[in-house]
């Protein structure tokens, strides 16, 4: 692929112009090659026009960290904030796997962790959508007569309590389907165990959620099920299921009926 070709694809997937998505996929690239081992990004810049070679050259280790800390560096150097990175990193991604062999996406995504799926998954051309946050609150708002604000608060209590309860690897499972938005609650909860799925009744459950929103325990339980009904639909019955068979029984009066 030429430059301006990948260009132009940058442009068609983000909606941008020329200079915005020379700009993208510069940012995109740049931190990509901050995430990469040298040799894996040497392979890369092989494959990729002259003009983006200076892009992802580097001589350092591969630094560790995750697609929450790649989108704010891409947000940083391409001036734009963090969502629009996130929606431009995806075109850069997808113009990505048009112009470089498939196992070189696969050696790619070897190297990164798994909350990049969605990004490879661009890159692999494959159907990977997550709802949008302002969609995920407005129907947690719809579903308890809050507004924007309260959906929020009550989404992240919930998140936050779900990741103590859950095993860390189902956590980290769950974060690239959720937008960016959602992600530092469930890195919260599951800090607070280290990622060991904590042990703990209903009760307690509804208990951190109440101390989280300040109120009280029926109305975390209110909103409890509008968050697990509005994940179901964020997520898919697949991961959704992943997530509620790791919870007692008695957890059931919360979640959506099938």
């Amino acid at each position: 692929m030429e430059f301006r070709e990948f260009i132009h694809t940058v442009q068609s997937g983000a909606g941008l112009d020329a200079d915005a998505a020379e700009r993208a996929a510069r940012a995109t690239l740049t931190t990509l090659a901050e995430r990469l081992s040298p040799g894996e990004a040497r392979d890369l810049l092989e494959e990729l026009p002259a003009e983006m070679k200076p892009w992802v050259y580097t001589e350092s280790a591969a630094e560790r960290f995750d697609m929450d800390e790649f989108l704010r560096r891409v947000a940083e150097r391409a001036r734009v904030d963090v969502e629009t990175a996130e929606r431009h990193a995806r075109a850069v991604f997808f113009a990505l796997g048009r112009a470089v062999r498939a196992d070189e996406i696969d050696d790619i995504a070897a190297e990164l962790p798994q909350d990049f799926e969605p990004l490879i998954a661009e890159a692999r051309h494959r159907f990977f959508t997550v709802m949008p946050g302002e969609e995920f609150l407005s129907r947690v708002a719809e579903r308890t007569d809050l507004d924007i604000d309260g959906a929020r608060r009550a989404t992240e209590a919930v998140l936050t309590a779900l990741a103590q309860r859950i095993a860390g690897g189902e956590v980290d499972d769950l974060i690239p389907r959720l937008p960016l938005s959602l992600h530092d609650p469930l890195r919260r909860g599951r800090a607070v165990t280290g990622g060991t799925a904590r042990r703990m009744s209903l009760d307690r459950f509804l208990q951190i959620i109440a101390e989280r929103e300040g109120t009280d325990r029926f109305t975390a339980s209110e909103h409890a099920r509008a968050v697990f009904a509005t994940l179901r639909e964020a997520v898919g019955d697949e991961e959704y299921f992943d997530v509620t068979v790791q919870l007692p029984t008695e957890y059931s009066v919360l979640l959506p009926v099938p």
